[in-house]
C-alpha cells in the first residue's frame, strides 16, 4: 500500500488539498473522469500504469470523496468511477494547469486568445477529430441545462472568449490580446447564415465561460436564435481539453469550432481562427460535405 506524507499545516488549504491530489497520477485520473472515462480497463489503458498503483489511487480518490465508485455489473462484480461534486470543483485546476503549460512550457508565457497552426497545443485540439463528446449538460442563457450536442445530423459549437451587450463590460485591455476580438461578429456571421445550416441538417450552438445573464443580455441585443452555452464550471473545457487563456480573472476558451454528428463524434476541428467569417464558411461546408449522399 502506498505510504503517504501528512502535510502538517492543518490551517493551509493548499496543504491539505495537496494531501488529497498531490500525486500526479491522482490529477491524471482527475483529468481522465472528465473526459468521460468511467471504468477501470479505461483508466489503466489511458494513463499506461500498474493495477496495483491505479488501484491504491482510485481507492484514495473515493476515500477523499472526489470519485464515487458505483457498480455496473454483477456477476462478477465491476465498477464504475464517477467525479463527485468535489471532484467536479478540481476542473478550474485542471484548466489552469493545461494554461500554464500551453503558456509557459509549450509557449513563451504570452496572453493570447489563439494559437500558430505549427504549435503543439494546435496538434492536441486537431486530435480531437475523431473522439466522442462525453454525455454532459451546460446551462443556456436562460440558466436550464442543454446537451451541447443536438439532436440533429450535425451540431456546428463554435467556442469564443466573451461577449457582450455594452462595450465597457468588456475585460480592460482586451482589444490588445491577440485572437480575442470578433466575437460579436463570428455570433451574428452565424445569425445571418443560420437558415443555410439549418437547411444542411445542422444546429447551431454557441459555447464561452461567461454566465448564463451576460449570454443573455447579449443573445437579446443581437437578435441570436440559436442558443448560447455557458461553461462557466469548465465542465466542457475539461472534458476536451480545450485551450484558455485568463482575462480579468477568469478562464475563457479560446476562439475555435467543433462540427459534431448525431453520435457526438468530432467531425471537423477549425483551430486557430485567423478569418472569422471564413471559419464559418468552413464550418457549413465540413457539414455539407459530412452529409450522406
Amino acid at each position: 500500500m502506498a505510504q503517504r506524507t501528512q502535510l502538517g499545516d492543518a490551517d493551509c488549504a493548499i496543504a491539505q488539498a495537496l494531501d488529497v491530489v498531490g500525486d500526479w497520477w491522482t490529477l491524471l485520473i482527475v483529468r481522465d473522469a472528465a473526459r468521460g472515462l468511467r471504468r477501470f480497463e479505461e483508466f489503466q489503458r489511458e494513463l499506461g500504469m500498474s493495477r496495483k498503483v491505479l488501484t491504491e489511487r482510485l481507492r484514495l480518490l473515493v476515500e477523499a470523496g472526489v470519485l464515487t465508485r458505483e457498480p455496473y455489473q454483477d456477476r462478477p462484480v465491476r465498477h464504475e468511477y464517477r467525479l463527485t461534486p468535489r471532484g467536479r470543483g478540481l476542473l478550474p485546476v485542471l484548466v489552469a494547469l493545461q494554461d500554464w503549460g500551453d503558456g509557459w512550457v509549450l509557449g513563451e508565457g504570452e496572453m493570447t486568445a489563439t494559437t500558430d497552426e505549427a504549435s503543439r497545443e494546435a496538434v492536441r485540439v486537431h486530435a480531437l477529430r475523431g473522439t466522442r463528446v462525453p454525455e454532459l449538460l451546460l446551462p443556456d442563457r436562460f440558466g436550464e441545462p442543454r446537451d451541447p450536442v443536438a439532436d440533429t445530423g450535425f451540431t456546428v459549437l463554435y467556442c469564443f472568449p466573451g461577449a457582450y451587450a455594452r462595450a465597457d463590460a468588456y475585460p480592460p485591455g482586451w482589444a490588445g490580446i491577440p485572437g480575442a476580438k470578433g466575437c460579436t461578429l463570428e455570433s451574428c456571421t452565424y445569425r445571418d447564415q443560420l437558415a443555410e445550416f439549418t437547411a444542411a441538417g445542422a444546429t447551431v450552438h454557441g459555447v464561452s465561460t461567461q454566465r448564463p445573464d451576460e449570454q443573455r443580455a447579449f443573445a437579446e441585443a443581437e437578435g441570436l436564435r440559436f442558443p448560447l452555452l455557458s461553461d462557466a464550471e469548465l465542465t466542457l473545457t475539461a472534458a476536451l481539453r480545450l485551450p484558455t487563456f485568463r482575462a480579468a480573472g477568469v478562464s475563457r476558451l479560446k476562439r475555435l469550432t467543433l462540427v459534431l454528428d448525431r453520435d457526438r463524434v468530432v467531425r471537423e476541428v477549425i483551430y486557430p481562427i485567423r478569418d472569422i467569417e471564413a471559419s464559418v464558411t468552413t464550418a457549413l461546408a465540413a457539414v455539407r460535405a459530412a452529409r450522406p449522399v
